[in-house]
Protein backbone atom coordinates (compact mmCIF):
# COMPACT_ATOMS: atom_id res chain seq x y z
CA UNK A 1 0.00 0.00 0.00
CA UNK A 2 1.20 3.47 -0.68
CA UNK A 3 0.31 5.49 1.91
CA UNK A 4 1.12 8.41 0.60
CA UNK A 5 -1.26 7.98 -2.00
CA UNK A 6 -3.04 11.23 -3.92
CA UNK A 7 -5.00 9.02 -5.78
CA UNK A 8 -8.62 10.56 -4.74
CA UNK A 9 -7.03 13.99 -5.22
CA UNK A 10 -7.36 17.01 -8.01
CA UNK A 11 -4.82 19.68 -7.65
CA UNK A 12 -4.05 22.86 -8.65
CA UNK A 13 -0.30 24.07 -8.77
CA UNK A 14 0.19 27.67 -9.82
CA UNK A 15 3.42 28.42 -11.63
CA UNK A 16 3.47 24.92 -12.77
CA UNK A 17 5.33 25.33 -16.67
CA UNK A 18 8.55 25.47 -15.02
CA UNK A 19 11.03 25.26 -12.02
CA UNK A 20 9.40 24.22 -8.50
CA UNK A 21 5.85 24.23 -9.93
CA UNK A 22 6.71 22.35 -12.50
CA UNK A 23 8.21 19.64 -9.94
CA UNK A 24 5.70 19.73 -7.15
CA UNK A 25 3.15 18.86 -10.33
CA UNK A 26 5.55 16.09 -11.02
CA UNK A 27 5.50 14.61 -7.75
CA UNK A 28 1.76 15.31 -7.14
CA UNK A 29 1.12 13.05 -10.46
CA UNK A 30 3.48 10.50 -9.36
CA UNK A 31 1.58 10.19 -6.37
CA UNK A 32 -1.53 9.32 -8.39
CA UNK A 33 -3.34 12.93 -8.17
CA UNK A 34 -4.83 14.86 -11.21
CA UNK A 35 -3.19 17.85 -11.39
CA UNK A 36 -4.28 20.97 -13.32
CA UNK A 37 -1.31 23.67 -13.67
CA UNK A 38 -1.71 27.33 -14.45
CA UNK A 39 0.44 30.12 -15.12
CA UNK A 40 1.08 32.78 -17.85
CA UNK A 41 3.00 31.50 -20.17
CA UNK A 42 0.84 28.79 -22.55
CA UNK A 43 3.78 27.19 -24.40
CA UNK A 44 5.72 26.16 -21.20
CA UNK A 45 2.27 25.11 -19.50
CA UNK A 46 2.17 22.83 -22.82
CA UNK A 47 5.39 20.84 -22.70
CA UNK A 48 4.78 20.41 -18.71
CA UNK A 49 1.76 18.74 -19.55
CA UNK A 50 2.72 17.20 -22.56
CA UNK A 51 5.75 15.37 -20.22
CA UNK A 52 3.84 14.44 -17.19
CA UNK A 53 1.14 13.20 -18.85
CA UNK A 54 -2.68 12.39 -19.06
CA UNK A 55 -3.60 13.48 -15.32
CA UNK A 56 -2.22 16.84 -15.98
CA UNK A 57 -3.71 19.30 -18.16
CA UNK A 58 -3.45 23.10 -17.83
CA UNK A 59 -4.96 26.81 -17.76
CA UNK A 60 -3.33 29.87 -18.97
CA UNK A 61 -3.85 32.24 -16.01
CA UNK A 62 -2.48 34.98 -13.86
CA UNK A 63 -2.56 35.02 -10.13
CA UNK A 64 -2.87 38.80 -9.87
CA UNK A 65 -5.99 38.90 -11.83
CA UNK A 66 -7.99 38.00 -8.95
CA UNK A 67 -11.46 39.31 -10.09
CA UNK A 68 -10.61 35.70 -12.08
CA UNK A 69 -9.94 33.27 -9.34
CA UNK A 70 -13.66 31.67 -9.32
CA UNK A 71 -13.21 31.53 -12.60
CA UNK A 72 -9.98 29.41 -12.33
CA UNK A 73 -11.44 27.43 -9.42
CA UNK A 74 -14.75 25.99 -11.80
CA UNK A 75 -12.38 25.44 -15.00
CA UNK A 76 -10.23 23.73 -12.81
CA UNK A 77 -13.01 21.56 -11.54
CA UNK A 78 -14.19 20.79 -15.33
CA UNK A 79 -11.01 19.65 -16.08
CA UNK A 80 -9.98 17.43 -13.29
CA UNK A 81 -13.18 15.91 -12.55
CA UNK A 82 -14.71 17.70 -9.64
CA UNK A 83 -13.58 20.44 -7.02
CA UNK A 84 -10.10 20.68 -5.85
CA UNK A 85 -9.00 19.41 -2.86
CA UNK A 86 -5.28 20.42 -2.87
CA UNK A 87 -3.99 24.05 -3.79
CA UNK A 88 -0.43 25.13 -4.01
CA UNK A 89 0.43 28.48 -4.18
CA UNK A 90 3.76 28.57 -5.95
CA UNK A 91 3.50 31.18 -8.35
CA UNK A 92 5.85 34.06 -7.88
CA UNK A 93 8.31 36.91 -8.51
CA UNK A 94 11.80 38.16 -7.77
CA UNK A 95 13.35 41.34 -7.11
CA UNK A 96 16.95 42.20 -6.10
CA UNK A 97 17.82 45.47 -5.56
CA UNK A 98 19.32 47.62 -2.86
CA UNK A 99 15.90 48.36 -0.54
CA UNK A 100 16.32 52.01 -1.09
CA UNK A 101 16.07 51.55 -4.80
CA UNK A 102 12.66 49.76 -4.60
CA UNK A 103 9.76 51.44 -6.00
CA UNK A 104 6.30 51.50 -4.93
CA UNK A 105 5.29 49.82 -7.97
CA UNK A 106 7.57 47.26 -7.55
CA UNK A 107 6.55 46.45 -4.29
CA UNK A 108 2.61 46.62 -5.11
CA UNK A 109 4.09 44.24 -7.82
CA UNK A 110 5.39 41.47 -5.50
CA UNK A 111 2.60 41.88 -2.72
CA UNK A 112 -0.24 41.28 -5.61
CA UNK A 113 1.60 38.23 -6.97
CA UNK A 114 2.73 36.53 -3.98
CA UNK A 115 0.17 38.21 -1.07
CA UNK A 116 -3.35 38.80 -2.82
CA UNK A 117 -3.17 36.59 -5.34
CA UNK A 118 -2.13 33.36 -3.09
CA UNK A 119 -5.44 34.61 -0.93
CA UNK A 120 -7.29 35.12 -3.45
CA UNK A 121 -7.07 31.55 -4.51
CA UNK A 122 -7.20 30.24 -1.45
CA UNK A 123 -10.27 31.92 -0.46
CA UNK A 124 -11.62 30.93 -3.68
CA UNK A 125 -11.23 27.11 -3.16
CA UNK A 126 -12.03 27.29 0.36
CA UNK A 127 -15.95 26.86 0.49
CA UNK A 128 -15.56 23.66 -1.65
CA UNK A 129 -13.02 22.08 0.62
CA UNK A 130 -15.31 22.91 3.53
CA UNK A 131 -18.41 21.28 2.01
CA UNK A 132 -16.20 18.53 1.36
CA UNK A 133 -14.53 18.51 4.67
CA UNK A 134 -11.21 17.38 3.03
CA UNK A 135 -8.59 19.98 1.75
CA UNK A 136 -4.66 20.77 1.68
CA UNK A 137 -3.91 24.33 0.87
CA UNK A 138 -0.09 25.16 0.87
CA UNK A 139 1.89 28.11 -0.35
CA UNK A 140 5.54 28.00 -0.95
CA UNK A 141 7.49 30.74 0.68
CA UNK A 142 11.25 31.26 1.30
CA UNK A 143 14.81 31.33 3.30
CA UNK A 144 13.87 35.21 2.60
CA UNK A 145 11.11 34.84 5.34
CA UNK A 146 13.58 33.59 8.02
CA UNK A 147 16.84 35.44 7.42
CA UNK A 148 17.90 39.12 6.79
CA UNK A 149 19.18 38.89 3.21
CA UNK A 150 20.13 41.99 1.78
CA UNK A 151 19.18 43.29 -1.40
CA UNK A 152 15.54 41.65 -1.26
CA UNK A 153 13.90 43.25 1.31
CA UNK A 154 10.38 43.60 -0.73
CA UNK A 155 10.87 39.85 -1.65
CA UNK A 156 11.14 39.03 2.03
CA UNK A 157 8.72 41.04 2.78
CA UNK A 158 6.16 39.85 0.95
CA UNK A 159 7.38 35.61 1.64
CA UNK A 160 7.24 36.68 5.52
CA UNK A 161 3.38 38.19 5.12
CA UNK A 162 2.63 34.17 3.86
CA UNK A 163 3.89 32.64 7.18
CA UNK A 164 0.96 34.83 9.29
CA UNK A 165 -1.22 33.81 6.61
CA UNK A 166 -0.97 30.08 6.99
CA UNK A 167 -1.52 30.20 10.39
CA UNK A 168 -4.67 32.51 10.10
CA UNK A 169 -6.59 30.18 8.14
CA UNK A 170 -5.03 27.21 9.29
CA UNK A 171 -6.65 28.40 12.52
CA UNK A 172 -9.98 29.33 10.56
CA UNK A 173 -10.31 26.74 8.27
CA UNK A 174 -8.51 23.42 9.91
CA UNK A 175 -11.65 22.75 11.94
CA UNK A 176 -13.44 22.18 8.84
CA UNK A 177 -11.08 19.76 7.86
CA UNK A 178 -8.81 21.96 6.05
CA UNK A 179 -4.90 22.05 6.51
CA UNK A 180 -2.73 25.27 5.69
CA UNK A 181 0.96 24.47 5.92
CA UNK A 182 4.01 26.20 4.26
CA UNK A 183 6.86 24.92 2.15
CA UNK A 184 10.60 27.22 2.65
CA UNK A 185 12.38 25.83 0.01
CA UNK A 186 16.56 26.58 0.67
CA UNK A 187 18.59 26.93 -2.28
CA UNK A 188 17.44 24.41 -5.05
CA UNK A 189 18.93 23.76 -8.23
CA UNK A 190 17.03 25.81 -10.65
CA UNK A 191 17.10 28.03 -13.16
CA UNK A 192 16.65 31.15 -10.58
CA UNK A 193 18.80 29.99 -8.68
CA UNK A 194 21.61 30.02 -11.32
CA UNK A 195 20.52 33.02 -12.54
CA UNK A 196 21.75 34.73 -9.39
CA UNK A 197 25.34 31.91 -8.49
CA UNK A 198 26.52 31.85 -12.06
CA UNK A 199 27.57 35.24 -12.26
CA UNK A 200 28.25 35.71 -8.82
CA UNK A 201 30.90 32.50 -7.63
CA UNK A 202 31.44 34.22 -4.29
CA UNK A 203 27.34 34.04 -3.24
CA UNK A 204 27.54 30.60 -4.42
CA UNK A 205 30.48 30.02 -2.10
CA UNK A 206 29.01 31.22 0.73
CA UNK A 207 25.47 29.27 0.29
CA UNK A 208 27.33 26.20 0.06
CA UNK A 209 29.97 26.81 3.00
CA UNK A 210 26.71 27.17 5.00
CA UNK A 211 24.63 24.10 4.35
CA UNK A 212 25.79 21.45 6.11
CA UNK A 213 24.44 18.63 3.17
CA UNK A 214 27.05 20.95 1.50
CA UNK A 215 25.47 20.64 -1.80
CA UNK A 216 22.22 22.55 -3.38
CA UNK A 217 18.74 20.93 -3.36
CA UNK A 218 16.55 19.42 -5.99
CA UNK A 219 13.38 20.31 -7.38
CA UNK A 220 11.95 17.29 -6.47
CA UNK A 221 13.04 17.62 -2.85
CA UNK A 222 10.23 20.41 -2.64
CA UNK A 223 8.08 18.27 -4.62
CA UNK A 224 7.61 15.57 -2.20
CA UNK A 225 7.52 17.56 0.80
CA UNK A 226 4.54 18.77 -1.09
CA UNK A 227 3.54 15.12 -1.83
CA UNK A 228 3.99 14.80 1.90
CA UNK A 229 1.99 17.52 3.43
CA UNK A 230 -0.87 16.90 1.24
CA UNK A 231 -1.20 13.49 1.70
CA UNK A 232 -3.27 11.60 4.71
CA UNK A 233 0.20 11.31 6.60
CA UNK A 234 0.27 14.81 7.37
CA UNK A 235 -3.85 14.62 8.78
CA UNK A 236 -2.10 16.42 11.87
CA UNK A 237 0.27 19.07 10.39
CA UNK A 238 -1.66 22.46 10.18
CA UNK A 239 -0.36 25.82 10.79
CA UNK A 240 3.21 25.18 9.96
CA UNK A 241 6.19 25.75 7.95
CA UNK A 242 8.38 22.86 6.66
CA UNK A 243 11.80 23.94 5.40
CA UNK A 244 13.45 22.18 2.84
CA UNK A 245 17.09 23.58 2.83
CA UNK A 246 19.90 21.24 3.51
CA UNK A 247 20.22 22.33 6.84
CA UNK A 248 21.02 25.66 6.15
CA UNK A 249 18.54 27.05 8.50
CA UNK A 250 20.83 25.03 11.58
CA UNK A 251 24.17 25.81 10.16
CA UNK A 252 27.11 28.10 11.35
Amino acid sequence: MNVFSLADDRAIVTGGGSGLGAAIAECLVSARARVLICGRHEDALRRTCARLGARTSYLVHDVTDVARSDRLMEAAAGKNGGPATILINNAGIHLRKPAVDESPDELRQLFDTHVLGATSLARAVAPSMIEQGKGSIVFITSMAALFGIPQVAAYSAAKSALLGLVRALAVEWSPHGVRVNAIAPGWIDTPMLHRTVDTDPHRKSKILARTPLGRFGEPSDVGWAAVYLCSPQAKFVTGQQLVVDGGVSIGF
